[in-house]
Formats: C-alpha cells, structure tokens, sequence
C-alpha cells in the first residue's frame, strides 16, 4: 500500500467459532459478522496459546507464549516493560486505541478465593519487579469504583484506552464512572441480585435489570464509533484499534430485546452432548458424572439438557447484540471514508466447551470448543477465502507488523499468516502448542494444574502436570475428539512419536531474548 494501514481489532472474550453464522451455527444470526468474513479470509484451525483469558491477550500483544512473557494464569499482570506490537506501532506513528475488555492486567475479582488458593504457599517469590507499586491495578475494579483512573499515555503501546472491566452486567472500568454520570447507581442494577424475575435452570443466566442503552457493549460501540470519527479528521495518521466486547463471557445476561431474541427450544444439543467419557481423564470423568451441578460462576461443570439450552439461548442474545454493535462500528468506518485502507481483524481470546462431550465453561480441557477461536482477516488486497492452515493467536503480531511494514522484533514467536491472505491454501505452520496453568488443583494431585497441548494437522497431544493420564486423538478420524488413545497398545507409537515432538517444539518455546551482548 502507498499509505500507511490502520488496524481494527474486533474481539470477543470467550467465543467459539461455530457460534457465528459464517461458522455454519444453524440457528444465531450474526449478519455483521458474516460481512467482515464474506470479504476477507477465515481462518478455520485458528488455535488459541492458551484458553484462558489473561494468558492469551498477553500472547497477542506479545506474539510469545505464555511461559515467556510471564502472565502465566489468569492473576499475573503483563511486565510493565513488555515489548507489544502496539508498542513498535505507536514507535512508528500510529495513534492506539483500546476500547472494551483488555485485560492485560488484574480486575482484582475474587480475592478471598485468590487468598484461599495461595494460603498455604511459601513466603516471598524467586523474581521481583522494579516497578512501583500500584504499576498493574490500572484496570482494578475496586479502584476504578473509587476514582476516575488516568490511565499512562503509554499502555503497553496503546496512548487512549477506555477500559470495560469484568463481565456481563456487572461490567465496570471506565464504563463504571460512566453509569455514575448517566445518574445510574449500578450497585442498585447489576447482578443476580437485583434482576428482573425470572426462573432460571442455570446460576449463569439472569434477566438484567440494566437497561440495553447503558450495558456494556453499548458502551464499546458508542465509544469505538467516536473513536473512528475522530480518527477520520487526521486523515494522515495511521490508526489501531481494539474495539473488544467483554460479552459473550458467561454468566449470560443479555439485557432488553436480547434477553428473549432465540427460543431455546429451538437450539440443538452439540453432537458430542452425550460423551460417556469411558476414556477420559479422570477429573473430566468426575465433571460428567455430577450432571447438573453448577459449584461456583466460573468453574467448569456438565449442564443438564435444559440448562444447556437456556444457556445457549441467552449467548446467543448476547452475540446478537454484540453483532448489532460490530454493524454500527463498520458502518462508521464506511461513512468516515477510512474503509479502503483498513484491515479488519475479527477473533476472540478463547472458546468455551458449551455442550460439546456434555460440559461447559473452561479450565483443565483443551477439548477444540475451548482452544479453537474465530479469525478473520480482511482488508486491502484480500480477497473473500477459507484457509485451512494452522494459525495461533501468537502470529497476530507479527502479521499486523508485516502488513504495517514494520519489522517484528527479537524475541517475538509466532509466524506471519501474511502469505495466506494471498495463498490461503499454503501453510505457515505445522503445529500449535498451547499452554495452560491455573491456580487451582483441579486434577487433585496436590500442585496447581499444569498441562500442555500440541495440536498437529491430524492429531492432539495432551499431557498434566502431576498425573500420568493423558491425551491423544486422531483428529483425521476422529474430529470430534471421542475416542482417546493415550493407554492403547495400538497408539504407543504415535504417543511416542508426539510426546518428542512436544519435547522438541517446547525446547523450541523456551525464550531467545534478551540478546546475548557478549561471548563471556
């Protein structure tokens, strides 16, 4: 391009692919959707680095895993220091937005349960920062309750951020000082506590008492709409922005019209809803069994029938309106005149299980539900197609800079998927590797969960830290991961075979920066 390209990041947190209409969903509506991925190109094996929230918006902004750049879990915020792609944007000239959700820091929920988990661990840690204090509560909801944060011109790259923190109705951030100016008291509106009447089968859905023109994702559009029109009085300045929904997040609170917009009678239970998990590691085999019992609003569960569709009726009113939202931000980027010469960029940070082998939520199962995202890529010179080659969500980094004409740096990790947007029937990578970690125990083997994954053309390799279960599956002949292979005799060679691989592209993983300045 002669010109300098903006960059429009649409996210979504925690949102399977096949929850869309151009993902082939029989029954959601997503029109808007559909029109970014009805002109650019879709990536259908887009696999997250890691399936939880923090962890992988970290590994977007950095383009490393997260055993690298160090936000491990959910509770560690990014290094203050991190090099992020916005950053060798904002170097360059771009002015940087984030609007919505962007939890690259802690929203300091649940501390009692962080206390609980952490009570009995050592005192002190092997690693301090020189940062000062308070360097990772901007995006903290007890402060953003207290004040009005002024947020550094420079976070981690972005120089004007409008925070959405948490999720569902009870979002706060900027968003929260915002309620406050509209004359609303949001402890009067938000949670289960003060909604509407309504006889729930599931804790994670209520009818919202917040109206649709004060919820969240109204809020993001508004403000990414702004944003855009701003940005088209400065013609000559190139632009990134992150317009991120913190929806369809659960619990599931679509307000007003949404609330009753898909009837969940209508919703077909998953293919794989009636797993009977004869092969399956034991801590997913302890979740089927107790079918219906739902602990706390984010641990993972097996829902009944009924809760399943209610469940997926509501999300699907909060897809809905987000889509509605996504309608109203490309119309703005229409009219402003800055279409031509803006890539589109559509993906969420991880996916959900929603009824696949009859569980739902995330955490502890790497399952495609909960590691495959949705991602589309259009723009300039892209023309409407379906790659089928694998993706991370590593590589965004690197293909925005590519795309931008600035040089990645030393240290990034992921690959530009540049060469598909022309080829999309080439391949860029041969392999994904995903981590996770969590705080919890929840395999019950006395250590914080710990496991990593390596997805391949045609298989999946699960190990946990702890255990000597695992995972493997033949995903050429077994697409909807049924059938485990880990303990066959008839599989030794191909576990074998993969856990090497996983040996050799961890070694891979491991960090290559800083630089090494001298020979001794």
């Amino acid at each position: 391009m002669s010109e300098r390209p903006n960059f429009l990041f649409i996210v979504t947190d925690q949102h399977r692919p096949d929850h869309t209409g151009f993902g082939g969903n029989p029954v959601l509506r997503t029109p808007n959707l559909d029109r970014i991925a009805a002109r650019g190109v879709r990536f259908d094996r887009a696999i997250v680095a890691n399936p939880i929230c923090m962890p992988n918006r970290a590994s977007i902004a950095t383009g490393r895993v997260p055993s690298v750049h160090g936000t491990r879990t959910n509770g560690i915020a990014l290094d203050w220091g991190a090099h992020t792609f916005m950053r060798s944007l904002l170097e360059r000239g771009w002015h940087t937005g984030q609007i919505g959700k962007c939890h690259l820091q802690n929203m300091g929920i649940l501390r009692a349960a962080r206390d609980a988990l952490l009570r009995n661990t050592l005192p002190g840690d092997a690693t301090r920062t020189a940062w000062p204090a308070g360097w990772d509560e901007w995006e903290d909801l007890e402060r953003h309750r207290r004040e009005k944060v002024e947020v550094p011109r420079d976070y981690y790259g972005l120089v004007e951020v409008d925070f959405v923190v948490d999720h569902s109705d009870f979002c706060g951030g900027h968003y929260y000082q915002w309620l406050l100016e509209q004359g609303v008291e949001p402890a009067k509106l938000q949670g289960r506590e003060n909604a509407q009447p309504y006889a729930s089968r599931s804790n994670q859905v209520w009818k919202t008492r917040v109206p649709a023109e004060l919820y969240s994702t109204t809020y993001t559009t508004q403000r990414s709409v702004r944003f855009l029109e701003r940005r088209a009085r400065e013609p000559e300045t190139p632009w990134l922005l992150f317009c991120s929904y913190p929806d369809p997040h659960h619990p599931f609170t679509p307000p007003g019209r949404w609330f009753d917009s898909y009837d969940p009678a209508a919703i077909p239970l998953p293919e794989t809803f009636g797993d009977a998990h004869a092969d399956s590691v034991r801590h997913l085999r302890r979740l089927a069994a107790e079918k219906g019992r739902e602990r706390t609003l984010i641990t993972p569960f097996a829902p009944t029938a009924e809760q399943f569709r209610e469940m997926a009726a509501a999300e699907y009113g909060m897809i809905a309106m987000i889509d509605d939202g996504v309608g109203a931000v490309l119309d703005a980027l229409e009219r402003s005149g800055q279409a031509a010469r803006t890539y589109v960029i559509f993906t969420s940070d991880h996916g959900d299980m929603f009824g696949d082998h009859g569980l739902m939520l995330k955490g502890g199962m790497h399952y495609q539900g909960c590691v495959r995202v949705p991602l589309v890529v259009a723009g300039p010179g892209i023309a409407p197609a379906v790659t089928r080659s694998l993706a991370s969500s590593l590589d965004l980094a690197q293909t925005v800079l590519e795309l931008a004409g600035v040089p990645a740096h030393h240290g990034m990790q992921g690959t530009s998927l540049a060469p598909l947007l022309a080829s999309p029937g080439a391949r860029v990578r041969d392999h994904v590797l995903v981590e996770e970690e969590q705080m919890a125990d929840m395999l019950r083997v006395g250590r914080s969960l710990r496991m990593r994954t390596l997805v391949t053309e045609d298989a999946r390799l699960t190990i946990y830290d702890g255990s000597d279960e695992g995972e493997l599956f033949d995903l050429e002949r077994d697409p909807n991961e049924l059938h485990n292979l880990w303990a066959r005799l008839d599989a030794r060679a191909r576990r074998s075979e993969m856990l090497e691989r996983l040996a050799r592209v961890m070694m891979e993983y491991s960090d290559p920066s800083p630089k090494q300045r001298y020979v001794a």
